[in-house]
């Protein structure tokens, strides 16, 4: 472990499965309120990787593209994320405390060849939910527990996932019931943030906020394809050096890259990705 003083905070929420459009028609005050404090912004998913949920979740988390981590759909195994950690791993090995918590199992399992996040993290529900109002259980025990963690924990650097808008794209496609499921995810990253700054001492704080999705959609649902909706990703980001205008160049994996500058660490090799501002 090499030595470093970390006193910042970042966290970062990903939401699956968010297109564009229909998140700027959504009521969405929690992510209104990051973009007034900083930006939220469209971003394409690098042609370098699939629509799909296993390579843009790596590519978020390890700040390198698919050719790089070596995954290119949601069964991960023969991946490379040993040689291209992500932003957690990087952060726990500069003396940092990290959090992950999510219902997709790959992202804190073994299942399917994960974790994306090497050390692992928190599956409230305890496994892949099966139905729709499964997704609301288990979305909301996601935004319990980080509630609860980050609220009275010293954590440098988390990881917050809520799935329900891409389940419900998939089974409905662009109905009402998706727009809700995105606001509904909205109200739960409020909930994780109010308990953020409820926290003891939160005033002398200095926390990042993110907020990313990993693909949008297509009209009827799915993705995978190459259609500007599908292609059409997007980042929020407020707190220290965070820019209020976002950067002409905006890729998915500058979100670690953010992490770690957020955090006064060093990238670990090249990375694609580079911080925000």
């Amino acid at each position: 472990m090499t030595e470093h003083s970390i006193r910042d905070h970042v966290v970062v929420f990903g939401v699956d499965g968010v297109r564009y459009d229909t998140l700027r028609a959504a009521r969405t005050p929690t992510l209104d309120a990051i973009e007034a404090a900083g930006f939220l912004a469209p971003v394409r998913v690098n042609d370098a990787g699939p629509t799909i949920s296993g390579p843009g979740w790596a590519t978020v988390a390890t700040g390198v593209l698919a050719n790089r981590h070596g995954i290119y759909d949601n069964d991960l195994r023969g991946h490379h994320l040993a040689k291209y950690p992500d932003f957690l791993t990087r952060v726990r090995q500069h003396g940092g405390t990290t959090y992950a918590s999510g219902c997709w199992p790959q992202l804190v399992t073994d299942t399917l060849g994960g974790p994306i996040f090497l050390g692992g993290g928190t599956l409230p529900y305890g496994e892949d939910p099966p139905t729709l109002p499964a997704w609301q259980d288990a979305d909301q025990l996601v935004a319990d527990d980080a509630a609860k963690v980050l609220g009275g924990d010293s954590i440098s650097a988390a990881f917050v996932y809520f799935g329900l808008p891409d389940v419900v794209a998939h089974d409905q496609g662009l109905t009402p019931a998706y727009t809700e499921a995105i606001e509904s995810s909205d109200r739960r990253i409020g909930e994780v943030i109010a308990a953020i700054e409820n926290r003891p001492g939160f005033a002398a704080e200095r926390w990042t906020v993110i907020a990313v999705t990993d693909h949008g959609h297509a009209d009827e649902g799915g993705h995978g394809g190459e259609s500007e909706p599908e292609r059409t990703a997007w980042i929020a980001a407020s707190g220290p050096g965070v820019p209020t205008r976002p950067p002409a160049r905006l890729e998915q994996a500058d979100v670690h890259a953010h992490v770690l500058a957020a955090l006064g660490v060093a990238p670990d090799g090249a990375l694609t990705g580079r911080p925000f501002a």
